[in-house]
């Protein structure tokens, strides 16, 4: 089996390959390792690997993974999952970003209990592409009311959009999901919000992702192999 450095390493050579083909700067697409239900001990063998960037699902595994990597320098933790009222406190304590704001009322929690020193939370609003029932995230035809109202919040900084869209086999399919979120984050630049990030694709669609522009790249299995 291979090991997470290894493993770590052919994704990254694949970020770099598809950039590359999409005539894209490699250094314009980051990787976010998503670390749910991995041990703290498999974050750290990926961080020793050169990887800074992880992604989790749930706040109760992830803050006592937090606590025991605390003596690495800078992690940047990522917050991928769906929000509870109840859990928007410690969210906005322990991490730099949260992928998945889909509602007005998390957004505000999460701005009032940003603490003061640790500045901006970075903030994704994520968009439920294909209606799916069974996915959290806004409808594209709400999003650009709920993104004027997440922007003009003080302690969040709104960077772009996030989306999990329904399995597509054919790289042309995937693409044409994919479309549509960067051409959503595109119609809200072009209402005047200063929007840099879309956070898509997965080990499976890695590729289309970035050939239609993803800038963050949430990638799980192929790293750390299957969940503990």
């Amino acid at each position: 089996m291979p090991k997470i450095d290894e493993k770590l390493h052919n994704v990254t050579a694949r970020l770099t390959a598809a950039a590359e083909a999409a005539g894209r700067h490699p250094q314009f697409v980051k990787l976010v390792a998503v670390s749910k239900t991995q041990p703290a001990e498999a974050l750290e063998a990926a961080y020793q690997a050169g990887q800074r960037r992880f992604g989790e699902n749930y706040l109760q595994e992830a803050l006592p993974k937090q606590e025991a990597l605390a003596h690495l320098p800078d992690i940047e933790w990522h917050f991928i999952g769906p929000i509870q009222s109840n859990k928007t406190r410690d969210i906005a304590e322990h991490f730099d970003w949260v992928h998945s704001v889909d509602r007005l009322k998390i957004a505000q929690r999460l701005n009032d209990q940003r603490p003061a020193q640790l500045g901006h939370l970075n903030i994704c609003l994520q968009v439920n592409l294909d209606a799916e029932d069974s996915k959290a995230g806004v409808s594209l035809q709400a999003l650009p009311e709920l993104a004027l109202k997440v922007s003009q919040l003080p302690n969040l900084s709104l960077r772009g959009l996030m989306a999990i869209p329904a399995p597509r086999e054919e790289q042309a399919a995937q693409r044409a999901s994919l479309a549509r979120l960067r051409q959503a984050l595109e119609d809200l630049r072009a209402q005047g919000l200063a929007l840099d990030t879309l956070s898509m694709g997965m080990s499976a669609d890695l590729e289309a992702a970035v050939a239609e522009g993803a800038t963050l790249v949430r990638v799980g299995t192929d790293i750390f192999g299957p969940r503990s």
